[in-house]
Order: structure tokens, then C-alpha cells, then sequence
């Protein structure tokens, strides 16, 4: 029996289909009702009825709805846990993750409602302002178009949708194709909790939906999280609205000569594996001064080999499959490569069994920075370790990249730690931490390639609303 999708809060459903596969054994899970551009424009019809209504809430109402949403998927945490590792394939503690942080973010969203506001402005302060006072307030905007990925279904989902509808906002979801449970149960959850129904529509399909909800006069704003390709295409096709877009990266390690070694093995672990390296600001690249460059390979290779690959359901499972066995066969071509071009391969880069996307997890040395490995984004449990002589050598090979969203830098001297935030161009610096590090209240979002944007619900909420100008001539 096929899954429903939501359509301006009524579940539809349709004759044709998409399956999903659990990723570990190609196994068909589940099978979801296929949206098409029809349904699109039936959505947005109903959003702005929605909108309406929930621009009518107070911002208290809008604040309980989300605040009891987040009660009923902490009761429901295990249940989302086991459809994550189902549809995604990320390990069952990853899973578990995704789910708290996700409720982290509806409470965040659900606090930010309650502090939509504006500011005074000194009007007097020009010379022609004698006399007058003034203001400006946020509204929303009306209709958010949102489209997510694979890798954090749920989390990425709520990045959108919970601060769209704090502020006020009608929202249209098109989770991956890959993934759509979740989001669909998401849907389900915000109804129980208030939501109303014509404000949210979830619409799994292909490229023919998304463009529907991308190009559509009556959305005011794209938001989207994927790949830089998709992501060049809307910014194109997008028309007169606001777009916000999450396009991913290489991200970067610096670990200088004074930096903290074990610390940093254990923050590549973390970092370059999870999730089989299908995140977005994954440790791709890790940059280690040469006095530590190959004690630093041997602490991450003992580290890396410790990792248990396999089941994802197990409890004791670091690392689970790609999301398709095609993935694999990209990654190892690239990891071939950069071998032919003269790169080490210091650990993995097997396949566990055939026909598996369980790539083991792989480190690769001393890789040409004009091959993919090194310029393109991975996706992939790859990490890349080259050595550098100066702290400016290091900056300059962060910033050649055609990406920019998070980089981590490792070191106890606060000068060098000054020079990498005031040079690197990123859209954060995290000293001491990995790239990989995201609070989901911190401003998220990078620069060059790697987008346009901030998310974390207060950063979203600026892109989520207008601002109305309010002037009185007192004179």
C-alpha cells in the first residue's frame, strides 16, 4: 500500500508511485504517492488561504503549536530513529541524533516566534527628518518553497519548514525522492499538534515538481539544500523571489605545529565518517604542518581501522552504506584518480561486499589538488591528509577551493587562530573544533559555492519575512 502525501493538510493519494530502498540490502521499505505539477499548483492555491490564517495567529498561538509539535516527536523519537536508518541508512546512533536535533530546532523556531519584531528608526538623525518618527516591522512573507536532501531528512526538513511557519508563512515541502518518510511523518506530527492544515503541504516527486514550486509568481521564497548543480539551475530558473541556498563543500582541517593532535584525529573521525561522509561540511580535507604530518597519518589510520562498517540497525555500527551503490563506484574513480596521479592510499577504499554501498572507510595522502578527490565535493568516507610549511601556505590551499562553508583550525597561538578568521573566506571558522560542528541555532551557511543564506531559525526568519517600513510626520 502506498504512503499518502500532504496536500494542504489533506492526505492524497495517487496511482503512480516511488519506492524506497533501504540502502544497506537495495530492499524496497516502503512505497510513496508520487506529487506532479497539478498537485503543485493545488498546494500553493491552498497556501495562501493558509498563510492567511496563520499570519492571524499570535505569535504565542504559532509558539504552542510548534512547542507541542516538539512534545510529540520526542514521544515518537524512536519510532523517526528507525525510519531514518530505513530510508537514509545512517547508523541507528546517528538516527537518534538527527531526531533530538530536530526537536531542538522545532523549540528554537518555536522560541523565535515569540520575537519577530522590528526596529526604531532615528529619522530625526537626517537633516530632513525634524518632526518625524520611525519604525519598521517584520512580516511574513506568505508562501516558502522548500526542497531537502538525502542525508538529514528530518532535520534539514525542519530547518525550513519550523521557522516558515513561526514567523507565519504557508510552507510547500519536497523532501528527496530518496527519503521521504520523515518528512511525510513530520507532516503528520505538526497536524496532531494545531498546525493549520492548509498552511503545510509535503509533495515527494522528481525535478518536474520541484520546478513547479521554484518558478511559481506566488512564491515568494526558494529555500534549498543540495547540490551545487541543482542549486545553479534554481538560482536561474527562480524569477523575482528570494532564494536561499545550502550547496555544500569540501570543508577543511588545519592542524598547525602547535595544534592539538589527538584532538584533531579524533574530530577527522568524526567528521570525515559520519553519516559514510554524505554530509555537507564533512572533513574532506585535512591540512597538517609537516612537523606532525606523518604522526598524524598514523594516529588517523589506527583510528580509521578501529571503525566497525556494516549493519546500521547495530548498536555498535560506526559506519553504514552510501546511499547507492552508484555513489561508490563515483567515489572509487575518483579515488583511483587521484592515485594515478600520484596519491597515497594509507586506508580502505574497499567495497565490503558486492553489490553493497559499503565503501570502508578511506584515507588518502599527499593528493594533486587539480583532481576531483581535492576540488570537488566527496560525499563519500574519504579523507584526504597533505602536509604545508607556513600558516599562509595552508590559508591559500583552504581558499582555492570553489567552496566555502565551514573549516576548522587546530592551534593554541591566537595570532594564527586571528589570521585564519580574518582570511579564510567561509561561512564560519571554528577554532579547536571541526568544520563538522553545527548547533542548530548558529547562523549556517557558507560562501563562493557553497551557497546564499543563513539557516538557524532566527537567521532563517530574516529571509522569511519582509520588512514594512512605518513613518509618522509629527510636525
Amino acid at each position: 500500500m502506498k504512503k499518502a502525501f500532504l496536500l494542504g493538510g489533506e492526505w492524497v493519494s495517487r496511482e503512480e508511485g516511488m519506492p524506497v530502498i533501504y540502502p544497506y540490502n537495495g530492499q524496497k521499505v516502503a512505497e510513496v504517492s508520487k506529487a506532479n505539477e497539478e498537485d503543485v499548483s493545488r498546494a500553493i492555491e491552498l497556501a495562501k488561504e493558509g498563510h492567511r490564517y496563520m499570519a492571524s495567529l499570535t505569535p504565542y498561538e504559532r509558539y504552542s503549536i510548534l512547542i507541542k509539535a516538539s512534545q510529540i516527536l520526542s514521544q515518537r523519537a524512536e519510532e523517526f530513529a528507525k525510519t531514518l536508518v530505513l530510508e537514509v541508512g545512517k547508523t541507528i546512533r546517528e538516527a537518534r541524533t538527527e531526531v533530538q536535533r530536530a526537536i531542538q530546532t522545532l523549540i528554537f523556531s518555536a522560541e523565535e516566534a515569540k520575537r519577530v519584531g522590528g526596529e526604531v528608526i532615528p529619522l530625526d538623525a537626517h537633516p530632513n527628518g525634524k518632526g518625524k518618527v520611525g519604525f519598521y516591522v517584520r512580516e511574513p512573507v506568505g508562501i516558502v518553497s522548500a526542497i531537502t536532501p538525502f542525508n538529514f531528512p528530518l532535520n534539514l526538513s525542519m530547518h525550513k519548514v519550523a521557522p516558515a511557519l513561526a514567523c507565519g508563512n504557508a510552507v510547500i515541502l519536497k523532501p528527496s525522492e530518496r527519503t521521504p518518510l520523515t518528512p511525510l511523518m513530520l507532516g503528520e506530527v505538526l497536524l496532531e499538534a494545531g498546525l493549520p492544515p492548509k498552511a503545510l503541504s509535503i509533495l515527494p516527486g522528481y525535478g518536474d515538481v520541484g520546478r513547479a514550486m521554484t518558478t511559481h509568481p506566488d512564491v515568494r521564497v526558494v529555500s534549498f539544500t543540495g547540490s551545487r548543480k541543482v542549486g545553479e539551475l534554481i538560482a536561474k530558473q527562480a524569477g523575482i523571489k528570494k532564494v536561499v541556498l545550502e550547496l555544500g563543500s569540501n570543508s577543511a582541517i588545519i592542524l598547525h605545529r602547535d595544534g592539538d593532535l589527538k584532538k584533531a584525529v579524533q574530530k577527522t573521525v568524526l567528521g570525515g565518517y559520519a553519516i559514510a561522509g554524505q554530509v555537507c561540511i564533512s572533513v574532506q580535507r585535512v591540512l597538517v604542518h609537516e612537523e606532525l604530518f606523518q604522526r598524524f597519518l598514523e594516529e588517523l589510520r589506527e583510528a580509521v581501522n578501529k571503525l566497525k562498517l556494516g549493519d546500521p540497525m547495530e548498536e555498535d555500527t560506526d559506519v553504514g552504506p552510501m546511499i547507492a551503490v552508484s555513489e561508490v563506484q563515483r567515489i572509487q574513480e575518483w579515488i583511483e584518480e587521484a592515485t594515478q596521479e600520484g596519491a597515497k592510499l594509507i586506508a580502505g577504499g574497499v567495497v565490503k561486499e558486492e553489490k553493497t554501498p559499503l565503501l570502508s572507510p578511506t584515507i588518502v595522502s599527499l593528493v594533486p589538488t587539480h583532481v576531483k578527490l581535492y576540488r570537488e565535493e566527496a560525499f563519500a568516507p574519504v579523507v584526504v591528509v597533505n602536509p604545508y610549511r607556513e600558516i599562509e601556505e595552508a590559508i591559500n590551499m583552504v581558499n582555492e577551493s570553489e567552496y566555502g562553508l565551514q573549516v576548522g583550525v587546530f592551534t593554541k597561538d591566537i595570532g594564527v587562530a586571528w589570521e585564519c578568521i580574518r582570511k579564510i573566506k567561509a561561512g564560519g571558522v571554528l577554532i579547536n573544533e571541526g568544520p563538522n560542528f553545527r548547533a542548530d541555532h548558529m547562523p549556517y551557511g557558507g560562501v563562493k559555492f557553497s551557497g546564499i543564506g543563513r539557516e538557524g531559525p532566527r537567521f532563517a526568519i530574516e529571509d522569511y519575512t519582509e520588512i514594512k517600513m512605518v513613518l509618522f510626520d509629527l510636525s
